[in-house]
């Protein structure tokens, strides 16, 4: 059965369409809205081989009346998995299951970019191949667990392992892991793809200097730490063109046992460095997400992270993390932002774009189907037109129909 709906009134629609369902030009797309779908891992790639699905097609599709979706993280190689049954990039067959989600996406009328991952030192030697160690721009263990299938077929969490150091001469292998990856996205017929930066996976972990103790040229100052990342995006925007490719990056952010001695300096350079480039956007995680969630206003350093990268970069920036419809508005308004990432609410919400401006209820995620498992809690959360009784295309048997 699916999750209830949050009971609210629906209050009428303004007269003037607000900013946030207002069309925007990105590259060579005219946006319908500015609700982007923010890349969620979900765990449900199909076993084995880590291949995306029909059910996953079904998912996809349903949520294409966004901006444009970009898709849960995606290892660019057996190198880059750092989490049980999340899907790849990088053999045939997930070229071929990842068509199958383009396609559905493409028949709803969507958009969808393909966002290229390497975990670097967040995995496990179950999760890589031959057993061997995690890589890393230096070799420091991080703190938390690792989330990988065990003998029974099961997920278990496990402690992370001390990583390996990559050598130097291994940088331009790491980088053809994402030009390889960025090729088969093109073959799956996705419309962009975006370089993940974020959340403390192995761009994030050369970039911080918390976990980048390196001397060489991929070490020290920031444009150092930075080299990984223009180098991947330099090979990936040569693939497809730099007005199909963006940038995720975590300013602040502290998950996955992250850390910086002056961000500021570090994100500033960096977003100065992306600004040359004139690619498709920048997607940053709102600076302030762990006061908001945490039920606080962000304090004055996330509100000048915020600042200066907005100073620093001038193309489209988009943000993600802990909005509701009025602040994603006051944002847009405020030229805080050009484009809001939502990611729960779109989880539970398929339709999110049609029930912030109608301003319905919305569903109520199950935080116990996030990771793993099937349609439950995660094909059968419900539209609006579903909960009046209609008969839209809908996943029937995972096709989407």
């Amino acid at each position: 059965m699916a999750p209830t709906s949050v009971a609210e009134a629906v209050r009428p629609q303004q007269a003037v369409a607000e900013l946030l369902f207002q069309p925007y030009r990105l590259g060579p797309f005219t946006l319908p809205n500015r609700i982007v779908m923010a890349p969620l891992t979900r765990s449900r790639a199909r076993q084995p081989g880590n291949v995306p699905s029909s059910l996953n097609a079904c998912y996809y599709a349903q949520r294409a009346s966004g901006a444009f979706i970009i898709s849960e993280a995606t290892q660019v190689s057996m190198q880059g998995q750092g989490y049980a049954w999340t899907p790849g990039i990088h053999s045939r067959e997930q070229v071929e299951g990842w068509r199958l989600v383009t396609d559905a996406v493409h028949a709803a009328g969507g958009r969808i970019f393909l966002q290229l991952w390497h975990v670097g030192r967040i995995s496990h030697p179950a999760l890589q191949p031959d057993h061997m160690l995690p890589v890393a721009p230096s070799a420091i263990t991080p703190a938390g667990d690792a989330f990988i299938e065990n003998d029974r077929g099961e997920g278990q969490l496990v402690p992370f392992v001390r990583p390996r150091t990559l050598q130097i001469e291994e940088m331009p292998y790491i980088v053809q892991q994402y030009a390889h990856g960025a090729r088969n996205a093109m073959a799956a017929n996705f419309d962009g793809v975006e370089v993940h930066g974020a959340n403390g996976y192995l761009i994030d972990q050369f970039i911080s200097s918390g976990t980048n103790h390196r001397t060489d040229a991929y070490g020290g100052a920031v444009g150092n730490r930075a080299r990984l990342l223009m180098e991947v995006v330099e090979a990936v925007s040569e693939i497809w063109g730099p007005d199909r490719v963006g940038v995720r990056l975590s300013p602040l952010g502290s998950f996955n046992d992250m850390s910086d001695a002056e961000p500021e300096v570090t994100f500033g350079t960096i977003a100065q460095l992306l600004n040359g480039l004139r690619f498709a956007y920048l997607h940053i995680v709102n600076p302030g997400l762990a006061a908001i969630e945490k039920g606080k206003a962000p304090d004055a350093g996330a509100e000048q992270m915020l600042a200066l990268i907005r100073e620093k970069y001038s193309g489209t920036l988009i943000v993600a993390g802990g909005f509701d419809r009025d602040t994603a508005e006051a944002w847009l308004e405020q030229s805080k932002a050009d484009l809001i990432a939502f990611g729960r609410k779109f989880l539970a919400n398929p339709d999110l774009p049609d029930r912030l401006r109608m301003r319905t209820g919305l569903n109520a995620d199950d935080q116990s189907t996030y990771y793993g498992g099937g349609a439950k809690g995660y094909t059968d959360y419900p539209s609006l037109a579903q909960e009046r009784g209609e008969q839209p295309k809908a996943c029937v048997d995972d096709r989407w129909r």
